[in-house]
């Protein structure tokens, strides 16, 4: 499809925006337009599924109710900070933002920039255009609300904040969320940041989100996006590291109708890491794209790079992932593993790992993998006297548990199990029959997978 007509599409909802600095944002929509194939991230996107959806705005938020009338969290036993969007818009009654005694705010950035508030002003439309695509500048133009989160120097919080990303609607909502996160020297955070959907038709959501790590600072970023078939979740991160910051980002697929990640992830200066961790499940005809791009531009920058993912049904899934090493960022170490497993013919994925180094000190390195289910170890395990449905479930499970292992709170670790085993039994603990089958007796064998 021509992108022009994309474009079009898009324009119509801009229409003159009153502030300047949409106005500019709507020119550099403009100016560039979608991402195009010439863009290797988006080479391969279908944006039918996109206009030929009615969407419309949603241009204020709904009348307040509290959360828990329509809205509770299924993590268990975790102690966080929690914030609630629907459709788009923060959640409150009469306080948009909550200023702790030390310091930390957190709520929603539409109120922070109505004020004014000097934290946003340096980041809200100036972190290098030039290296963004339409859809970020489009989002620019168009953002309604989304999360701000303030922590200031020598803040060390003591709970995972945690922002649930809600959609309950009978309209076919377009929904552009601006999150902004500011972490200032010598602090740490964590962060959960789950998409899920109540109730809703088609929707498509344009996400930004933009995180700040300053100097001797550390950030744990967890994201889970749990939708509906009928969504489209456009997800775009841009990360910031200075001086001696570590930074480990954890994603997690587990439904959505079309998916489009992309996390860049730019090393400022000396002795600053990240860790990219994926997991991506998709069945049917759902398609889910992970782009990663992490720009070392200093000497002395860590990066490291692991997504799993499983494909069944006709589904079909595609990873990019793109390590750019600058001329001065020697000592550079970076990284960068993707493995899938295609549970059927119909299935599939598309695999990218590139490098792009212009330094000589540097260690690096790039790999992916496609295939199915070891039929050894499923005979292995036959064996023993597991079904071949459980012992297919129980490899998918350690493949998956790959990936969950590297999550740092322990209540998060047991509901990603939960939310994987969900996926991967289709609700069922284990099929109603075992080795006997032929006998046709039923038997009663569960797995408990996380004691496995």
């Amino acid at each position: 499809m021509q992108t022009s007509k994309v474009n079009q599409y898009f324009s119509r909802f801009i229409g003159n925006p009153k502030e300047e600095d949409r106005r500019k944002e709507a020119e550099f929509f403009n100016k560039k337009g979608v991402p195009a194939r010439d863009n290797e991230m988006w080479r391969d996107f279908s944006w039918e599924k996109i206009i030929d959806n009615n969407y419309t705005l949603q241009q204020q938020a709904d009348d307040y109710q509290p959360v828990e009338t329509f809205f509770n969290c299924a993590i268990q036993n975790i102690d966080s900070y929690m914030f609630t969007f629907l459709n788009g818009w923060y959640v409150h009654k009469n306080i948009p933002l909550t200023i702790f005694p030390n310091g930390v705010t957190i709520g929603s950035l539409k109120a922070a920039k109505d004020i004014s508030n000097p934290l946003i002003l340096p980041y809200l439309h100036d972190m290098e255009k030039t290296t963004h695509t339409g859809l970020y500048h489009l989002n620019g133009a168009l953002w309604q609300d989304g999360f701000f989160i303030y922590i200031p120097d020598n803040v060390h919080l003591d709970r995972p904040i945690q922002m649930a990303n809600l959609v309950k609607t009978h309209q076919n909502l377009f929904i552009n969320t601006r999150n902004l996160v500011i972490v200032g020297k010598n602090a740490s955070l964590k962060l959960i940041h789950c998409d899920d959907t109540l109730e809703s038709k088609n929707t498509l959501i344009n996400g930004v989100t933009e995180i700040i790590v300053d100097k001797n600072s550390h950030f744990d970023y967890f994201k889970f996006e749990n939708k509906e078939n009928n969504s489209v979740l456009l997800n775009n991160v841009q990360i910031y590291q200075y001086a001696d910051t570590e930074v480990n980002t954890n994603t997690h697929t587990f439904n959505g109708g079309l998916v489009h990640n992309t996390i860049q992830c730019s090393l400022l200066q000396p002795h600053s890491s990240i860790n990219f961790n994926g997991l991506y499940m998709a069945d049917k005809n759902q398609n889910v794209t992970n782009c990663l791009r992490v720009n070392h531009l200093a000497s002395n920058t860590t990066s490291r790079q692991l997504y799993n993912g499983m494909i069944d049904d006709a589904a079909s899934a595609r990873f990019v992932g793109h390590i750019f090493v600058a001329p001065d960022a020697q000592k550079t170490e970076a990284n960068q593993l993707n493995r899938n497993i295609l549970l059927t013919d119909e299935s599939s994925i598309i695999t990218k790992p590139f490098l792009e180094i212009y330094a000589d000190d540097i260690k690096c390195s790039h790999g992916a993998t496609v295939g199915q289910l070891d039929e050894t170890a499923i005979f292995y395990l036959r064996s023993r006297g597991i079904c071949e449905k459980n012992a297919r479930i129980l490899l998918m499970h350690a493949f998956a548990k790959e990936i969950i292992d590297k999550i740092s709170i322990s209540s998060l670790i047991d509901y990603t199990e939960e939310l994987a085993r969900k996926r991967l039994t289709g609700e069922n603990i284990s099929c109603s029959l075992c080795a006997v089958c032929c006998e046709n007796k039923p038997i009663d064998f569960e797995i408990n997978m996380p004691e496995v």
